[in-house]
């Protein structure tokens, strides 16, 4: 028998149909021939009605952004397949990213303050045979999803938005002035009746999977197989050891079955949250969810020093999450735009779209705001809106390094002992290089000392690593390693041109104010942790 199936948990069936569906899932995903629906067409037409200046398809993450702009007095509606509500399970993310919902206006001081479930200090980082880093203040609050989703819903809707909960999306229209969206609402899908909604823009917030996104990356790609992929398994138990502390990412095996296993716990109202990942790519060969829920259930006992008779498992959690090289996703079409992981405004190295969300959110709202105020609304025009940004192109380096692929012989301590050298250097270097890195924000100067360092100290080691990725991905990092140097100048020069940009014409201000944001945060200087946070 299984160890997945002698748990306890309270509904062992709906877990065991949960995995054979997420199996089934990344089977066909793994597929060159996935099928591509064609939900989005263009027709050279105007219409005539138009009752909203917005449609957000997608409401869990697409509520912030519906919410900020309907708080600018936009006629917003959410399209959500579901009920608008959120999951059980604690988003992790650092107080500083949190303030946005209070600078943007979202909520007040106390509301966020009952948003936060947990709070804990501090965080570990640590791999095999290294020492061990400990951090505050990072990942270590945990946000009631629930709670959160709920209080800007009837904000939303006392503010004047519409919310179509239960609803499908089907197809998308775009006109000369406008676009025409096809809903499936519950009550009908058994007649297939349809409605349709109109408006001047649409935003796709369906996340890493929305049929919008895929059809968007198959015209502008020709591809929509992922370059890279994080496996994540795990689950909320109760009955662990009481520990104050979180672990960041964690590593305690060496290379096993082609992958390296990283984990992640946090303590949560209702028990421990403890994740098992690791990167991959789409490959056939690559395990699947039941055997890496295995290994998490046989890793398990060692990490949280407990035996698995003793845990009672509230609920499991098991997810991929894609990342491609090219990203952000320029839209192809006008009046579209995705927003949050269906754009992959994320770093490769992340598997969670709440923090990026929650990061972009200031300049997505301002940038729109002003995009549907001069009806900027072209693929031109929103393409300045999810620009290229080589501090998050940088990173493919380091989800490369920390891979294996399906056929490669590497030593199986290659990637913890590579992980051991660049955390210790950079806590050498200091905090103002090891927290931006630790909340996925890289930055030229801090890379750059990394990087001598290294090689300074283990210059075999940088030399293995270069053979490990193959020249065409160093040679293609080199690339987004001199744009990060060229936007880390152009950001520090960029306060320059504000003054000016007041007497542009309206649209040229537009295209100023997004480019200075896109060097902004292309170099990573929106990093929101104060200078007295790292001294």
């Amino acid at each position: 028998m299984s160890l997945f199936a002698s748990l306890r948990s309270p509904n062992p069936a709906e877990a065991a149909i949960q995995l054979e569906r997420m199996d089934a899932f990344w089977k066909v995903y793994r597929q060159d021939n996935q099928a591509i629906a064609q939900v989005v067409i263009v027709k050279q037409s105007k219409l005539v009605d138009k009752e909203f200046d917005v449609i957000v398809c997608g409401g869990t993450l697409g509520i912030f952004i519906a919410s900020a702009l309907q708080m600018r007095g936009w006629r917003v509606a959410v399209i959500e397949q579901g009920l608008l509500r959120g999951r059980a399970q604690e988003w992790n993310i650092s107080r500083q990213e949190l303030n946005v919902f209070i600078e943007l206006g979202l909520l007040t001081e106390a509301e966020l303050n009952k948003v936060i479930a947990t709070v804990y200090n501090p965080a570990r980082v640590g791999f095999q045979g290294g020492k061990e880093l400990w951090v505050r203040d990072i990942l270590n609050i945990g946000v009631d999803p629930i709670y959160l989703l709920e209080i800007l819903k009837q904000k939303f809707l006392n503010a004047g938005g519409i919310l179509f909960e239960q609803t499908g999306f089907k197809q998308a229209t775009v006109h000369n002035n406008g676009v025409s969206v096809e809903i499936l609402p519950k009550q009908s899908s058994k007649s297939g009746t349809t409605e349709f909604i109109h408006g001047r823009l649409l935003l796709d917030v369906m996340g890493h999977f929305s049929a919008i996104a895929k059809q968007a990356r198959s015209q502008v790609n020709g591809n929509i197989k992922p370059d890279g992929v994080c496996m994540v398994v795990g689950s909320c138990a109760k009955g662990m050891p009481p520990k104050s502390y979180g672990d960041l990412i964690y590593s305690f095996t060496p290379i096993q079955k082609q992958c390296q296993y990283f984990w992640e716990a946090f303590p949560a109202r209702d028990g421990r949250t403890t994740y098992m990942f690791t990167y991959v790519d789409a490959d056939p060969m690559r395990p699947s969810f039941a055997e890496l829920l295995e290994d998490y259930l046989f890793w398990l006992p060692k990490y949280q020093e407990i035996e698995l008779e003793q845990l009672y498992f509230e609920r499991f959690l098991l997810g991929f999450f894609p990342s491609y090289k090219q990203n952000p996703l320029q839209t192809p079409w006008d009046r579209i735009l995705q927003v949050g992981d269906s754009s992959g405004m994320q770093s490769p190295l992340s598997f969670g779209g709440f923090g990026a969300m929650l990061r972009h959110l200031p300049r997505l709202t301002d940038s729109l705001n002003s995009a549907l105020v001069g009806d900027w609304l072209t693929s031109m025009d929103l393409r300045s809106l999810q620009p290229y940004q080589p501090n998050l192109s940088v990173t493919w380096l380091f989800q490369k390094s920390m891979s294996v692929a399906v056929n490669q012989q590497i030593e199986a301590d290659r990637i913890n002992y590579l992980l051991n050298v660049t955390f210790s250097e950079m806590e050498k270097l200091g905090d103002r290089v090891l927290y931006p890195f630790l909340q996925d924000v890289v930055q030229f100067i801090p890379l750059a000392q990394t990087m001598l360092a290294m090689s300074i100290d283990d210059p075999i080691l940088v030399i293995k690593i270069m053979k490990q990725v193959g020249v065409e991905t160093l040679l293609d990092w080199l690339k987004h390693y001199l744009g990060l140097g060229l936007y880390s100048g152009l950001n520090q020069v960029g306060e320059a041109f504000v003054p000016a940009i007041a007497n542009l014409l309206p649209e040229q201000q537009y295209q100023w104010q997004n480019r200075l944001a896109q060097w902004r945060y292309g170099s990573g200087g929106d990093y929101r942790r104060s200078l007295e946070d790292l001294r």
